[in-house]
């Protein structure tokens, strides 16, 4: 019988609650964030599939396997029978040492280039602006692989007993498979609260484990056994990121990887080969546990003068962990994993008179289906990439949801509280020299990368964004000051582990690009919009966005018709056509320059008032600029004007969309403050067509959603859905992998995050006072559906359930603050208070039908 009593405790970051039963106390754990709300109608045939990305054998190329992570260390699982690699990285592994992000030249430079602007000579004023360029980022490197080799019987294994999948509800990668009578198991998971990447392999026939076992690098390194069952890695980064010469080669970050090996007690053996690898032989299992650790201390300190000892470090952490049980290991692991995770669910069907109108149809496709598995509506195709292969036809809605919740699980294994920011591939890289440098871009990829975290209840995996934030205020006012002769701090398009804030090395048209550091800016006030800290906003979104503010007041100057304007100014990687027949880049205040120095300054202000600094000589300073900005034009064919003045574009379908931004990520143009402007945004979306990468594709769903425009949003997500082959990848634009990593290509992680903050807008849309409900809902491919613990501005966390394309009902609940809330759906408005720590359910009409306590 269970008593009334219960108790709140925390165990390590965990809490749960103990409940007195028979008088004895057990540890229930505290109910999911997404299970605090229950509607009344939870139809059987909605239940999902389960969140699962699998594969119908070993992976062929890097982008078949399955990335696993913690936040600091990735791998990706190959699945291979025979012989397995397990592809690792480590998020602090760069080339380089701390830089000098300055250039005394650069006022000389940036005098010249504005005068070139003032006389309308932009072609000429592109090509000066070479001089204000610096030198490239550093670029992100791997730390190795653990590779496994099977005995040959291995060879021979029964391929229809095969199977490997990520399994997102627990972030767990498993590979199954047979061979004879013997059943060999694989679990991999990377552990956030143990920092440790665990391996566990077992055979269902005791004495039958039997494998070889190395770490290995493509970078500079040595390893050497360490006792009876550990394995030591130890390396070092370049210190520069082109090939040194002899006399200039300084010491790059250094590190150290340990693989640690436990067999079964009682059977099994482990031989040392060439005092590099281990041998097991005629085990019932086997685990293995991987640390890892860099002598990087921070973007200020030289790598030679680095007081870190990553292997001291590493064995110490071992030493720690071995003392716990695998169970217990797996246990932390999912407990601190589902309590991000579980927040928020999604279930998407369609409607359930087309799914009874479809079952002859079905049937009919299943069976010319002959070689793969054909289970009816429940699992109609085998692998996940089947899945994405069929979505042009069966536009099954429950891979949006498992897509949508990949996107979730890969910033919870790339992105938590004391890491790297995710960079252009999260944390997964292969190579020594990845696309791009594998470098945080600022003009789209950084932002994108935590576009998920607020409105997918996933607040603190942006905590890596802002602490990286104070680290670019720190070099970024030395650039301001020396390049810009400005006060406050600026950031250019790309950057890297050592915080640079310079401008790229290259052509103007996507280096000299000083908005990176503003942009990112515009986080910190969402992130308050959406919690209401005051307490961060004070202590440290406040001050970061003052010394931002600074520099904008700083970089704008005196302009045409009496408004302030941006000079030198671009709009990211776009050029156009001079009145005098040339192509340039560089001109005056472009449009995406202004939409973020209104967004930045709008934070300032609204944060003075919150802060009580309203009367502040600093915020009169930026309430009189604000008013001084031009305003978003139209062109002469009735779109968005993405340059001050109406030039021709020589690429009308360029990938990128940096004019809209007022819209989205932004909020200076809205549907009911500026109708005309939203018209000249859809048909700027319509201009720019739907080709482009995949970042591309999930902005332009963004987009089209804050139009509530839900036909076209769908397009592009049935857009990005297509199924890229790594053989012929230069063929595609945007698309997916069959690890679901989404496509440039090559691999780019910031297509993955942007679709999950996409959807979340197509459900959900939100001020600090009102709450948009189903405002892009495609209502007939998603008819039947609910999405539950999804946050919204104001620090509400929102639950929607709606059935044949209605709303059904609504879920509402503030936990730290009491809100009022105008909920919109579908022209109808009402007012609603939120007292915090109370559940309050709406009905179809938006009257409130029942409350409860949290």
């Amino acid at each position: 019988m269970l008593l009334g009593v219960h108790l709140l405790v925390s165990v390590g970051p965990f809490s749960f609650l103990c409940a007195m039963e028979d008088g004895d106390w057990v540890l229930v754990r505290q109910p999911a964030e997404k299970d605090l709300w229950t509607p009344s109608l939870v139809k059987e045939e909605e239940r999902s599939k389960p969140l699962k990305v699998t594969f119908g054998g070993p992976a062929k190329f890097w982008t078949d396997a399955i990335p696993i992570g913690n936040g600091r260390l990735g791998a990706m699982v190959w699945g291979g029978v025979a012989s397995e690699t397990l592809q690792l990285n480590e998020d602090t592994l760069w080339t380089g040492t701390p830089g000098n992000y300055t250039n005394t030249n650069a006022p000389q430079a940036l005098t010249e280039v504005r005068q070139l602007v003032d006389d309308g000579k932009y072609a000429e004023a592109t090509e000066a602006a070479v001089k204000l360029t610096g030198d490239p980022s550093d670029v992100y490197q791997l730390l190795g692989d653990i590779n496994l080799e099977f005995d040959d019987l291995h060879l021979k294994y029964a391929e229809e007993t095969y199977s490997r999948e990520l399994d997102l509800d627990t972030a767990t990668a498993r590979i199954k498979y047979s061979v004879g009578e013997v059943k060999y198991t694989r679990e991999h998971f990377a552990s956030n609260p143990d920092q440790v990447i665990v391996t566990k392999i077992a055979a269902s026939k005791s004495g039958s484990l039997s494998f070889t076992v190395s770490l290995d690098s493509k970078l500079h390194h040595g390893s050497h056994v360490n006792g009876q069952n550990q394995i030591i890695l130890e390396g070092s980064c370049p210190g520069k990121r082109i090939a040194p010469k002899a006399n200039d080669n300084p010491k790059g970050i250094q590190f150290t990887a340990v693989l640690d090996l436990q067999i079964s007690g009682d059977k099994g053996v482990i031989h040392s080969l060439d005092d590099k690898k281990f041998r097991v032989e005629e085990a019932d299992w086997a685990i293995l546990l991987l640390v890892a650790s860099s002598s990087f201390e921070d973007p200020f300190t030289k790598p030679s003068d680095s007081k870190r000892n990553p292997t001291s470090e590493s064995l110490a952490a071992l030493t720690s962990i071995k003392r716990i049980s695998y169970s217990d290991l797996y246990a932390r692991h999912l407990d601190d994993y589902q309590n991000l995770f579980h927040r928020v669910s999604l279930q998407l069907s369609k409607s359930s008179k087309s799914i009874f109108g479809n079952k002859t149809m079905e049937m009919k496709k299943c069976n010319n289906i002959t070689s793969l598995n054909c289970k009816g509506n429940d699992n109609a195709l085998g692998s996940t990439a089947d899945r994405v292969k069929t979505f042009k036809i069966d536009e099954d809605p429950s891979f949006v949801e498992l897509l949508f919740q990949y996107g979730r699980y890969l910033l919870i294994s790339c992105s938590r509280p004391g890491t790297q920011p995710a960079n252009l591939q999260g944390i997964w890289n292969y190579k020594i020299e990845p696309a791009w440098d594998g470098a945080p871009h600022t003009n789209i990829n950084l932002q994108m990368n935590y576009w998920p975290s607020l409105p997918c209840n996933l607040r603190e995996c942006q905590e890596p964004l802002f602490d990286y934030t104070s680290l670019l205020s720190i070099n970024g006012s030395k650039t301001a000051k020396v390049n810009y002769e400005a006060s406050g701090w600026v950031v250019h398009q790309v950057t890297d582990i050592w915080a640079k804030t310079s401008p790229d090395r290259g052509q103007a048209v996507w280096a000299l690009w000083p908005m990176g550091g503003a942009w990112i800016c515009t986080h910190l006030w969402e992130h308050y919009t959406y919690t209401m800290d005051k307490d961060f906003l004070k202590n440290k979104a406040y001050p970061l966005l003052e010394g931002c503010a600074s520099f904008l007041l700083d970089w704008l100057i005196e302009g045409r018709g009496g408004y302030l304007e941006t000079n030198p100014s671009t709009s990211p990687e776009h050029m156009f056509i001079a009145p005098d027949g040339k192509q340039a880049s560089v001109s005056y205040s472009s449009t995406m320059d202004i939409s973020i120095i209104k967004e930045v300054f709008s934070a300032v202000l609204s944060a003075a008032e919150v802060l009580g600094k309203t009367q502040n000589t600093f915020v009169e300073n930026v309430r009189n600029a604000q008013s001084r900005l031009p305003p978003t034009k139209i062109t002469r064919d009735g779109s968005i004007m993405e340059w001050a003045q109406d030039f021709e574009d020589p690429e009308v379908h360029h990938r990128h969309v940096s004019h809209l931004f007022g819209l989205f990520p932004g909020h200076t143009i809205t549907l009911e403050k500026n109708p005309d402007l939203c018209k000249a945004v859809d048909y700027t979306l319509y201009k720019r067509g739907e080709e482009g990468p995949g970042w591309s594709t999930t902005w332009k769903i963004a987009l089209w959603a804050r139009l509530h425009n839900s036909e076209h949003a769908y397009r592009m997500v049935k857009h990005l859905i297509d199924l890229v082959d790594p053989e012929h990848e230069s063929d595609f634009e945007g698309g997916l992998y069959s690890n679901l990593f989404t496509a440039h290509p090559p691999f780019q992680i910031d297509a993955n995050f942007g679709f999950s903050a996409a959807v979340a807008e197509m459900l959900v849309q939100s001020t600090v006072k009102d709450l948009y409900l189903l405002p892009a809902l495609p209502r007939d491919k998603w008819a039947n559906g609910c999405v539950k613990g999804l946050k919204a501005r104001g620090g509400v966390t929102v639950n929607i359930c709606w059935s044949e394309g209605d709303l059904h009902e609504v879920g509402l609940w503030s936990k730290d603050n009491t809100t009022v809330q105008k909920l919109h759906y579908r022209g109808s408005t009402v007012t609603a208070n939120i007292s915090c720590g109370r559940i309050y359910t709406f009905n179809r009409q938006l009257k409130c039908v029942r409350t409860a306590s949290l």
